[in-house]
């Protein structure tokens, strides 16, 4: 069988299949996860607008046959209830990350992130009977659990990355990886809408075909992917000996410095910045079906559908912009942190105009998804920006602040979904516009704390021997200090 393998991939360099596999491992997390956004509206019985309420508030459907909810759920859970049962995935993902990490720095990120898919698709495919036996609570526990399996993904991903990637390449690697997030956005929006409209089985039929997709990917990643290039057993000697020359990683296990990791200003800036661009974009992502279905009261596969368009362009806009980083990197027009802010800043500022922008147009279809859609299209200049900053700063330790970003980033996650079932009751425009405006301002103000004090370069501590060195060697003054990590930060880069 290995023999087989071997003569068949040899020839196909197995940093890209890590590549393919890896992204397909974020589509199938996020069609997993953010299928509850669009099955919900369907789960639960329709809810309309008081008659009371102002028809400047109310949205005729967009559609003669079919309204804003189709057919119509058979839960009578309150807009409280679903912002709860769509918080609860985060729940469980915020306890894993910085586990997830320190778990994959030190035994590799293969089977953390198998594993991890593997568990989120059996519970994904028990949500059905799950959620008729035991209504909303029996559903909150489930998601919890699924959110506990998937916390470790992103954090797996961003210490297997360096380990595959030559200088050059960690951009457009990290990103074609970590586009699967927006991949998957968009084919678990679109296909669910349609699933569900055209299915007799309606919004079960979701959950079962995705968790039966996560099942087949673990296969087929415990047979094609490995921690790293020297365990690997159909890479080829030149990939190898390539990789090995070229990478910053880490070959023995060392002790997360934590103190240095805790009190450094760029992490800081990066789980700042983190906040203000997760918080928005689990509003979009999580609430958006909500908005489209409550508010603008499209049908099920029209929601699906226009749900899906915003994450689309943000897949194509974070690739193409990979490219674009990497060139400015490789041809020493911009530095890495100069890269590295100016792509985060656009992907903060421009969302937050069209974001607010989209809630002073009322029931203006046409231009409400527009300007959802550019917002987030221009969220994806973020992926070469913030999203891989962890690699930058420290490629021994990236899944341990990989695991810290995606912590915080799971907070946002819980926020979002929650705050939006108190603040909209009764789902109007002008209750929206509110998210909207704190969506604005989360954005502008940590894009600003960004600017000012990120970073994108390796950090001193990301040395084994930093530590070590600093106890050793004496130092009388801060220049001895930065002269230390200089060297340390000068010994790891490969040589012309």
């Amino acid at each position: 069988m290995l023999s087989s393998w071997k003569l068949c991939c040899a020839r196909i360099p197995q940093r890209w299949v890590f590549t393919v596999m890896g992204c397909l491992a974020a589509v199938n997390a996020y069609t997993m996860r953010i299928s509850m956004s669009l099955a919900i509206t369907e789960m639960v019985v329709s809810a309309k607008t008081s008659n009371s309420t102002s028809s400047n508030e109310i949205c005729p459907s967009s559609d003669s046959t079919n309204s804003g909810t189709g057919s119509g759920g058979s839960y009578e859970w309150d807009s409280y209830t679903q912002g709860i049962i769509l918080s609860s995935f985060y729940w469980g993902y915020v306890f894993t990350q910085i586990p997830g990490g320190m778990l994959a720095d030190k035994i590799g990120g293969k089977y953390v992130l198998g594993l991890s898919i593997f568990s989120t698709a059996i519970f994904t495919l028990l949500t059905p009977v799950v959620v008729e036996a035991f209504d909303s609570t029996g559903l909150i526990i489930l998601r919890i659990l699924i959110g506990l399996g998937e916390g470790v993904t992103i954090p797996a991903m961003a210490e297997l990355v360096p380990r595959w990637s030559a200088p050059g390449e960690e951009s457009t690697i990290a990103t074609v990886v970590t586009s699967g997030t927006k991949l998957g956005t968009v084919l678990g929006s679109a296909l669910s809408g349609a699933m569900i409209q055209n299915s007799s089985m309606g919004w079960p039929l979701v959950f079962y075909v995705f968790g039966a997709a996560g099942v087949l990917w673990f296969f087929a990643w415990v047979l094609l992917c490995y921690n790293n290039p020297d365990v690997h057993p159909f890479i080829t000697e030149s990939e190898k000996n390539y990789l090995r020359k070229t990478t910053n990683c880490k070959k023995e296990l060392v002790p997360t410095p934590w103190r240095h990791i805790l009190t450094s200003v760029p992490v800081w800036a990066l789980l700042i910045a983190t906040i203000g661009n997760g918080f928005s974009y689990f509003t979009m992502v999580t609430d958006l079906p909500l908005y489209m279905s409550n508010v603008l009261n499209f049908s099920v596969q029209s929601n699906g559908f226009l749900s899906a368009l915003p994450s689309l362009l943000m897949w194509i806009v974070s690739v193409a912009a990979s490219w674009v980083a990497d060139w400015f990197i490789k041809t020493r027009k911009m530095s890495v942190t100069n890269v590295r802010k100016s792509f985060t800043a656009v992907a903060m500022v421009v969302p937050a105009i069209f974001i607010v922008t989209a809630s002073y147009v009322g029931c203006n279809r046409d231009v409400v998804v527009v300007l959802f859609v550019l917002g987030m299209g221009f969220m994806g200049l973020g992926t070469p920006g913030i999203f891989i900053n962890p690699i930058d700063l420290s490629p021994n330790h990236s899944g341990t602040v990989m695991g810290m970003k995606s912590t915080i980033n799971a907070l946002a996650g819980i926020a979002a979904p929650y705050l939006i079932g108190i603040l909209t009751p009764n789902q109007t425009v002008s209750e929206w516009r509110v998210v909207f405006w704190i969506c604005f301002v989360s954005f502008l103000e940590c894009a600003l704390v960004f600017v000012i004090w990120g970073n994108g370069e390796i950090q001193d501590w990301n040395n084994p021997d930093f530590q070590f060195r600093l106890d050793k060697q004496p130092v009388t003054k801060v220049q001895d200090v930065e002269d230390v990590a200089r060297s340390d930060i000068t010994a790891q880069l490969p040589s012309n």
